[in-house]
Protein backbone atom coordinates (compact mmCIF):
# COMPACT_ATOMS: atom_id res chain seq x y z
CA UNK A 1 0.00 0.00 0.00
CA UNK A 2 1.36 3.41 -0.84
CA UNK A 3 1.35 5.54 2.34
CA UNK A 4 -2.06 7.48 2.95
CA UNK A 5 -1.68 10.98 2.18
CA UNK A 6 -0.98 13.38 6.03
CA UNK A 7 -2.89 16.57 4.01
CA UNK A 8 -6.10 14.23 3.58
CA UNK A 9 -9.15 13.13 6.04
CA UNK A 10 -9.56 9.36 6.60
CA UNK A 11 -12.36 7.15 7.55
CA UNK A 12 -12.99 3.64 9.17
CA UNK A 13 -13.90 2.73 5.31
CA UNK A 14 -10.81 4.15 3.92
CA UNK A 15 -8.84 2.41 6.90
CA UNK A 16 -10.10 -0.78 5.94
CA UNK A 17 -8.92 -0.74 2.35
CA UNK A 18 -5.45 -0.39 3.66
CA UNK A 19 -3.14 -3.32 3.26
CA UNK A 20 0.28 -4.39 4.04
CA UNK A 21 2.07 -5.16 7.17
CA UNK A 22 1.62 -1.21 8.36
CA UNK A 23 -0.69 -0.49 11.51
CA UNK A 24 -2.51 2.35 11.44
CA UNK A 25 -4.69 4.66 13.70
CA UNK A 26 -6.66 7.43 12.73
CA UNK A 27 -6.99 10.47 14.78
CA UNK A 28 -9.35 13.37 13.73
CA UNK A 29 -9.15 11.91 10.46
CA UNK A 30 -5.10 12.30 10.08
CA UNK A 31 -3.23 9.05 9.74
CA UNK A 32 -0.61 8.07 12.04
CA UNK A 33 2.02 5.22 10.81
CA UNK A 34 2.15 2.91 14.66
CA UNK A 35 5.92 1.69 15.29
CA UNK A 36 7.19 -1.45 16.33
CA UNK A 37 6.84 -1.67 20.54
CA UNK A 38 10.07 -2.29 22.41
CA UNK A 39 10.72 -5.21 24.77
CA UNK A 40 10.04 -2.49 27.93
CA UNK A 41 6.54 -1.47 26.12
CA UNK A 42 5.86 -5.08 25.86
CA UNK A 43 7.19 -6.43 29.34
CA UNK A 44 4.86 -3.42 31.01
CA UNK A 45 1.79 -4.07 28.82
CA UNK A 46 1.98 -8.17 29.66
CA UNK A 47 1.79 -7.52 32.85
CA UNK A 48 -0.97 -4.73 32.77
CA UNK A 49 -3.11 -7.31 30.95
CA UNK A 50 -2.31 -10.23 33.50
CA UNK A 51 -3.54 -8.18 36.57
CA UNK A 52 -6.83 -6.47 34.57
CA UNK A 53 -7.26 -10.04 32.85
CA UNK A 54 -7.44 -12.11 36.02
CA UNK A 55 -9.47 -9.71 37.91
CA UNK A 56 -12.23 -9.34 35.40
CA UNK A 57 -12.69 -13.05 34.77
CA UNK A 58 -15.97 -14.24 34.90
CA UNK A 59 -17.06 -11.12 35.22
CA UNK A 60 -19.70 -8.95 32.57
CA UNK A 61 -15.99 -6.55 31.50
CA UNK A 62 -12.81 -7.93 29.03
CA UNK A 63 -10.07 -6.65 28.58
CA UNK A 64 -8.17 -6.41 25.05
CA UNK A 65 -4.62 -5.24 23.59
CA UNK A 66 -3.58 -4.08 20.55
CA UNK A 67 -4.13 -4.74 17.50
CA UNK A 68 -8.03 -4.00 18.26
CA UNK A 69 -9.63 -1.66 16.30
CA UNK A 70 -11.19 1.35 19.07
CA UNK A 71 -13.99 3.09 16.97
CA UNK A 72 -14.85 6.73 18.71
CA UNK A 73 -17.71 7.99 16.98
CA UNK A 74 -18.91 11.61 17.45
CA UNK A 75 -22.78 11.89 18.16
CA UNK A 76 -24.54 9.71 15.37
CA UNK A 77 -21.29 9.00 13.05
CA UNK A 78 -21.72 5.82 10.82
CA UNK A 79 -19.34 3.26 11.84
CA UNK A 80 -17.82 3.48 8.20
CA UNK A 81 -17.38 7.22 8.66
CA UNK A 82 -16.06 7.32 11.68
CA UNK A 83 -12.73 9.58 11.54
CA UNK A 84 -11.25 8.11 15.59
CA UNK A 85 -9.57 5.02 14.84
CA UNK A 86 -7.23 3.40 17.96
CA UNK A 87 -4.82 1.16 18.13
CA UNK A 88 -5.13 1.23 22.14
CA UNK A 89 -2.70 -0.64 23.90
CA UNK A 90 -4.90 -1.78 26.74
CA UNK A 91 -8.51 -1.26 26.79
CA UNK A 92 -11.81 -2.35 28.81
CA UNK A 93 -14.85 -2.94 27.55
CA UNK A 94 -18.11 -3.60 29.62
CA UNK A 95 -20.74 -3.27 26.87
CA UNK A 96 -19.80 -6.64 24.50
CA UNK A 97 -22.71 -5.33 22.54
CA UNK A 98 -20.87 -2.89 20.99
CA UNK A 99 -17.73 -5.46 19.81
CA UNK A 100 -18.07 -5.21 16.35
CA UNK A 101 -16.09 -6.93 13.48
CA UNK A 102 -11.94 -6.72 14.55
CA UNK A 103 -12.82 -4.01 17.77
CA UNK A 104 -15.42 -1.98 19.29
CA UNK A 105 -17.77 0.77 18.45
CA UNK A 106 -18.14 3.21 21.99
CA UNK A 107 -17.32 4.63 24.74
CA UNK A 108 -14.49 2.04 26.39
CA UNK A 109 -14.36 1.91 30.33
CA UNK A 110 -10.91 2.32 30.38
CA UNK A 111 -8.19 2.98 28.14
CA UNK A 112 -4.33 2.22 29.08
CA UNK A 113 -1.82 3.62 26.59
CA UNK A 114 2.14 2.78 27.80
CA UNK A 115 3.93 5.69 26.28
CA UNK A 116 7.32 5.68 24.53
CA UNK A 117 9.33 8.72 23.03
CA UNK A 118 8.23 7.95 19.48
CA UNK A 119 4.26 8.23 20.62
CA UNK A 120 4.23 10.72 23.58
CA UNK A 121 2.79 13.49 21.77
CA UNK A 122 -0.18 11.08 20.13
CA UNK A 123 -0.47 9.90 24.00
CA UNK A 124 -0.20 12.93 26.02
CA UNK A 125 -2.18 15.52 23.31
CA UNK A 126 -3.90 13.76 20.06
CA UNK A 127 -5.37 10.40 22.29
CA UNK A 128 -5.84 12.85 25.52
CA UNK A 129 -7.86 14.95 23.84
CA UNK A 130 -10.25 12.42 21.30
CA UNK A 131 -10.20 10.48 24.37
CA UNK A 132 -11.68 13.37 26.77
CA UNK A 133 -13.82 14.59 24.61
CA UNK A 134 -15.68 11.30 23.85
CA UNK A 135 -15.56 10.86 27.55
CA UNK A 136 -14.02 7.96 27.98
CA UNK A 137 -14.19 8.05 31.95
CA UNK A 138 -10.59 6.46 32.90
CA UNK A 139 -7.32 7.15 31.11
CA UNK A 140 -3.90 5.88 32.03
CA UNK A 141 -0.67 6.90 30.02
CA UNK A 142 2.26 4.47 31.23
CA UNK A 143 5.76 5.64 31.33
CA UNK A 144 8.25 2.82 31.41
CA UNK A 145 11.77 5.12 31.17
CA UNK A 146 10.56 6.76 34.34
CA UNK A 147 8.31 3.92 35.77
CA UNK A 148 5.74 6.22 36.38
CA UNK A 149 1.52 6.10 35.94
CA UNK A 150 -0.94 9.14 35.46
CA UNK A 151 -4.37 8.18 35.77
CA UNK A 152 -6.79 10.98 33.96
CA UNK A 153 -10.33 10.39 35.24
CA UNK A 154 -13.10 12.34 33.50
CA UNK A 155 -14.72 14.93 36.26
CA UNK A 156 -18.19 16.32 36.37
CA UNK A 157 -17.10 19.34 34.09
CA UNK A 158 -16.47 16.19 31.71
CA UNK A 159 -12.58 17.24 31.83
CA UNK A 160 -10.06 15.03 33.32
CA UNK A 161 -8.32 17.58 35.00
CA UNK A 162 -5.51 16.77 37.49
CA UNK A 163 -3.76 13.03 36.73
CA UNK A 164 -3.36 10.82 39.79
CA UNK A 165 0.20 10.04 39.39
CA UNK A 166 2.27 6.77 40.58
CA UNK A 167 5.17 5.20 40.95
CA UNK A 168 7.24 1.96 40.41
CA UNK A 169 6.61 1.83 44.17
CA UNK A 170 3.08 2.19 44.40
CA UNK A 171 -0.21 0.72 44.19
CA UNK A 172 -2.78 1.96 41.94
CA UNK A 173 -6.54 1.80 42.66
CA UNK A 174 -8.43 1.73 39.48
CA UNK A 175 -11.37 4.29 39.58
CA UNK A 176 -13.59 1.75 36.94
CA UNK A 177 -13.05 -1.50 39.54
CA UNK A 178 -12.61 -0.01 42.79
CA UNK A 179 -11.34 -3.33 44.40
CA UNK A 180 -8.94 -3.84 41.93
CA UNK A 181 -5.51 -2.99 42.71
CA UNK A 182 -2.44 -2.62 40.20
CA UNK A 183 0.62 -3.45 41.35
CA UNK A 184 3.87 -1.76 40.10
CA UNK A 185 6.25 -3.20 41.64
CA UNK A 186 5.16 -6.32 38.94
CA UNK A 187 4.45 -3.71 36.45
CA UNK A 188 8.14 -2.48 36.36
CA UNK A 189 9.91 -5.19 38.05
CA UNK A 190 11.28 -6.46 34.44
CA UNK A 191 12.54 -3.43 32.66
Amino acid sequence: MSMPDPNKKYTFKDYLTWQGEERWEIIEGTPYLMTAPSWQHQAVLGSLLNQFYNFLTGGSCQVFTSPFDLRLPYQEEKDEDISNVFQPDLVVICDKSKLKGTGYVGIPTLVIEVSSPSTGKIDKILKFNAYEKAGVSEYWIVEPTDKTVSVFTLQEDKGYGRPQTYSEDDTVSVNSFPELEIDLKKVFQDI
